[in-house]
């Protein structure tokens, strides 16, 4: 019988090490020197590195069903819209009449489009913990909906790529109707508070930073705990048997339903993180472009390790960030031939490249 592999091996044990040192020293870079201190990081650096970390953990969420059960999700990004607004509905019930038209309960674009009362989807999202539990409620349900009609009519391969892309585009164009009480085309911004402290403080961007980095941990080490169980096993063998599987009767729907809830929920919550910082969230999240890019920050770090998903979400933002600026016109190039030269080169991704040396000189 295989020997089960630990949870914490050796890369898990290194990431986290390095992922609570550079946590705590960007935290303590903000907060202990002074601005205009060699050692002071900017606020504005502070956030984007937790908007980086979200988008890792996204990147983890898409690698457990890509790298351990074989499913391309080419619409991952309604279920981080999803969790992005709801978090966004509660942090406008904040507003209150601090808004511009000074009213205590609609929303300032709703009193622009002269909607009389509240919807009833926005009743309770005033409350930090029940607008929590939507985060986590909402894209599990639509996941779980989704997964369970399309594996139990057992599409996949290609044909579930586009039906999952063809829900995120789905929900773009719904989400982008004035009628449908999100905002329409400009989505949810203009947020003050969170938890009544003020989300333009230095104070609460290095809160959020830190609350994006713990989720990543925990996120990475959930993914950890399912890969290496037998649970993980069993989506190994789906991705690489599928029809052997079932014969040896296992729940090959059961399982994909699950785990695929499982990793829309992680993805919700790298939403709701990712709307404080950025200050704002529209339909544009749930762009199908959206969900391909991920899908190539999964591919670029390494498919199936984890580790290579959060790899390769940092390295491509952090490029994505330095080329727009630089080299605006060219960026969109440059990713889509990294993607194809680590395809071809690379099919292990930059992670493949470290376990390629270790073989070698083991």
């Amino acid at each position: 019988m295989q020997e089960r592999e630990p949870v914490f091996n050796r890369p898990t044990v290194l990431f986290l090490g390095v992922l609570c040192v550079c946590s705590a020293a960007v935290a303590a870079s903000n907060l202990m020197f002074p601005e205009g201190s060699a050692l002071h990081l900017s606020i504005y650096t502070v956030t984007l590195l937790g908007k980086y970390l979200t988008y890792a953990l996204l990147a983890v969420s898409v690698d457990l069903i890509w790298g351990y059960l074989g499913i391309l999700s080419l619409g991952h990004a309604a279920f981080f819209g999803l969790g992005g607004y709801a978090m966004g509905m509660y942090l406008m019930r904040q507003i209150g009449a601090r808004g511009v038209y000074g009213n205590p309960v609609l929303p300032d674009f709703m009193v622009f489009l002269n909607w009389k009362e509240l919807p009833w989807f926005w009743h309770g999202m005033d409350s930090f913990p029940f607008a929590m539990l939507m985060v986590l409620l909402i894209p599990a349900l639509l996941a779980f909906i989704f997964g369970w009609f399309a594996f139990s009519s057992r599409v996949k391969g290609v044909y579930l790529s586009i039906v999952t892309q063809a829900l995120t585009y789905a929900l773009m164009l719904a989400f982008f109707r004035n009628e449908m009480g999100f905002g329409g085309n400009n989505g949810l911004t203009d947020f003050k508070d969170l938890l009544g402290f003020s989300l333009q403080s230095d104070g609460m961007r290095v809160i959020l930073f830190s609350a994006s980095a713990l989720a990543l941990a925990g996120g990475f080490l959930l993914c950890r705990c399912i890969v290496t169980s037998k649970l993980g096993r069993v989506c190994t063998a789906i991705r690489d048997a599928e029809d052997r599987t079932r014969f040896l009767g296992y729940k090959v729907e059961r399982v994909k339903v699950f785990v695929f809830t499982v990793s829309a929920v992680l993805a919700g919550i790298a939403g709701a993180l990712y709307v404080p910082q950025v200050g704002i969230i529209n339909p544009g999240e749930f762009s199908p472009l959206n969900s391909i890019e991920l899908v190539i920050w999964v591919a670029i770090g390494g498919r199936g390790t984890l580790v290579g998903a959060v790899v390769g979400a940092l390295l491509v933002n952090y490029g994505k960030t330095y080329f727009t600026a630089v080299l605006p016109e060219v960026w969109l190039f440059a990713l889509g031939a990294l993607f194809v030269l680590v395809t071809m080169f690379l099919p292990r991704g930059v992670i493949g490249l470290f376990k390629r040396g270790k073989e070698a000189t083991s």
